[in-house]
């Protein structure tokens, strides 16, 4: 449920300066759909144009902004992050409601906190540990030996397997698997057979993991992801993976086997990482990238081709296939070119 603040209570709060009448929010919106009681903020200089026309209450800017704006505004030196700060204080998490719903299934042999909550036809199995103001939502399933710290939001449907770890204020979105087995097969002169998937997953604190994303439980060792880390909708993150701190991945990004990516590591949507890399920290790669060989350098990485028309693309493509003959033809007449330029010497040199 949606709360209301004043922007004094906001400095008090958060920080930043207050110009202008005291104003009381009690919401959030873009500059341009913002209404009556709501509060916008301004990140980009070139929007500012925005800010007369706006319909806000309130405005959050930075102080180069400030000087021109004569209504009331909050000034920060990253509008984006206190206005995210505003939305979190406006429309907080869910809080537990202690108890497990009738209609929920709870195995004697689990422990679910006193202050946790569980949902109507969730599964909490043998050995599970649910922490203290957790909640588990309607129909998500908590395997065996699965550990949940405090303060998580499990949402609707999510499947957490055996012998994962999960720490405090984590939230997986509805869908999720997390700890299901991992691609291992092993051919058999005529057909594929299974390798046992023995690890676990072990999920920091602090991390948020998307809808319809999957977390494969490790090989032999364990799939690992660092506190603080963003996981957005369906990704998949394949068996002995880490992912360091505070790192960020968009949608549908795919991480192939035993891949390392490090901390605070931005990784765009659609990314293709294969397997057995490693990513150091601080590395950027804008979406669409298909990432095939190790990163040890941070800095901003691309290599997505530039949309074209079809026929453009054929084109092309078919010059691309005769590339490596064209490089030696190349090579070839550099050669000649030499020769003419610089002949060979004489015999008596």
């Amino acid at each position: 449920m949606a709360l209301s603040f004043t922007l004094s209570r906001f400095v008090e709060l958060l920080g930043g300066e207050r110009h202008g009448d005291d104003v009381l929010i009690t919401g959030v919106s873009a500059l341009e759909k913002a209404a009556e009681g709501e509060i916008g903020f301004l990140a980009n200089p070139r929007l500012r144009a925005q800010l007369q026309s706006s319909k806000a209450a309130a405005f959050i800017v930075r102080p180069a902004e400030s000087a021109s704006l004569d209504r009331p505004h909050i000034v920060t030196r990253d509008p984006q992050l206190y206005f995210a700060q505003v939305a979190q204080l406006l429309h907080p998490r869910p809080v537990a409601r202690a108890g497990i719903h009738p209609r929920a299934v709870v195995d004697s042999l689990a422990f679910v906190a006193k202050s946790a909550q569980i949902g109507p036809g969730a599964v909490v199995e043998a050995g599970a540990q649910i922490g203290e103001r957790t909640i588990v939502m309607a129909n998500a399933y908590i395997g065996e030996q699965v550990e949940i710290g405090a303060d998580c939001l499990i949402h609707p449907n999510t499947s957490v397997h055996r012998g994962a770890f999960i720490g405090d204020r984590v939230i997986l979105h509805s869908n999720a698997v997390i700890a299901g087995d991992g691609f291992g097969n092993a051919w058999a002169v005529d057909h594929w057979e299974k390798i046992p998937q023995l690890g676990r997953v072990l999920i920091g604190h602090d991390v948020e993991i998307g809808s319809c994303t999957t977390v494969d439980r490790g090989a032999l060792n364990d799939t690992i992801i660092g506190n603080g880390a963003r996981i957005d909708n369906l990704i998949q993150v394949a068996h002995n993976v880490q992912i360091g701190e505070h790192t960020a991945m968009a949608a549908c990004v795919g991480i192939a086997g035993s891949t390392k990516i490090g901390a605070r590591c931005q990784i765009g949507g659609a990314v293709m990482i294969s397997g057995h890399l490693e990513i150091c920290d601080g590395v950027t790669v804008l979406g669409g990238t298909l990432v095939g060989k190790t990163i040890r350098e941070a800095g901003v990485y691309s290599g997505s081709y530039p949309m074209q028309t079809h026929d453009d693309w054929r084109h092309n493509a078919a010059h691309l296939r005769h590339l490596d003959e064209l490089a030696k033809r190349v090579k070839q007449l550099e050669k000649e070119i030499l020769v003419l330029q610089y002949p060979v010497k004489k015999l008596e040199e």
